[in-house]
């Protein structure tokens, strides 16, 4: 099917045999997103304008079937480059973990792959979150910002994301860029005791604090709670993915601190909440487009097997801030 000129497709049955060098997008609705617009510019400046963009839309929790024949798909076909995968990071992993002839050290540690890639005749996942998400993150904060404001970290979803981002504070060698205390709210256990399970395994001084609840008014009651300078994390995929936010408008943010939606599409709820508060709480607000361009740029250094240095990566951020369309901020804003 076509959504705005753009080929997407939602069935196992569509999966066409690739007539050009393929790159798929592998999440939830792909033909919205401004990956679908920039992509040919950023094949166009990296010299390589044959290769074209499928986008592929599982819903959320898909049958494993499908995920692992589309897999499959990409392993079989030459012309089936490889690729980049949201919101399905685990479940596809879990789907089609036998199909993968090697796997990153982050994709084998946090059991999800994020980018599809071949290299000598051999299928290659691995996980770029902890990467893209601790750059983006680190631009966020700076240095040793939890030593200098003592705040803590709350993250709403116990996902790919969430599990990233904990491997990347948990390895911060100076404990001024550590919290003393992460907590992770998620809807359901399964995805917390797969967190829990992960951070049992590593050495951490972090103390990480695992909550089951549904309920928004009780997110508001936790964020409350939270130490001035404290950063809360939207990783729900709530305000893109499915509608709503985590909190409720009347959730208050922690003074002076950091609001951070993953998300740099759709509804952002999560966002919209924080920007109103911005001036009363002064409050660093930020949206999801550095984590969106940095993972980006990763996975397509991976399957066009190039290495996207800080030039490249400036070139790249340079055509999407000036063709690609924005529903979040349109800029950074900076703690007032």
């Amino acid at each position: 099917m076509t959504i705005g000129g753009v080929s997407v497709v939602s069935t196992a049955a569509e999966w066409p045999v690739p007539q050009a060098p393929t790159f798929y997008f592998i999440g939830v609705t792909t033909g919205h997103s401004s990956a679908m617009v920039l992509f040919p510019r950023w094949m166009e400046a990296l010299g390589r304008p044959e290769v074209t963009i499928q986008g592929v839309d599982f819903v959320p929790h898909d049958r494993p079937a499908r995920y692992r024949s589309l897999v499959e798909h990409i392993k079989r076909e030459p012309l089936a480059l490889g690729g980049l995968v949201t919101t399905h990071k685990i479940d596809l992993l879990e789907a089609s973990r036998d199909l993968f002839n090697r796997l990153g050290p982050y994709a084998a540690l946090l059991g999800e792959v994020s980018s599809i890639a071949k290299e000598d005749g051999q299928l290659v996942g691995r996980a770029t979150d902890p990467v893209a998400g601790g750059i983006a993150l680190r631009a966020v904060l700076g240095d040793g910002y939890f030593g200098r404001t003592g705040g803590h970290l709350l993250c709403f979803g116990a996902g790919g994301s969430a599990a990233a981002l904990a491997l990347y504070l948990i390895r911060q060698e100076k404990p001024e860029d550590r919290p003393r205390r992460f907590v992770v709210v998620n809807r359901s256990q399964p995805r917390l005791d797969r967190l829990r399970s992960l951070v049992e395994r590593l050495q951490t001084d972090i103390q990480f604090e695992y909550i089951c609840n549904q309920d928004p008014r009780r997110n508001d009651e936790i964020m409350a709670a939270l130490p001035d300078g404290s950063v809360v994390i939207n990783a729900t995929g709530m305000g893109k993915d499915r509608p709503g936010s985590p909190i409720t408008d009347a959730g208050r943010f922690p003074f002076r601190g950091v609001a951070w939606e993953l998300n740099y599409r759709g509804e952002l709820n999560f966002l919209h909440q924080a920007l109103a508060q911005q001036k009363a709480r002064q409050l660093t607000v930020e949206d999801g487009w550095l984590y969106f361009l940095h993972g980006w740029s990763l996975v397509i250094g991976h399957v066009l097997h190039r290495e996207i240095d800080p030039a490249t990566f400036d070139r790249l951020a340079a055509i999407a801030g000036a063709v690609a369309p924005r529903t979040g901020l349109g800029a950074r804003t900076e703690r007032s």
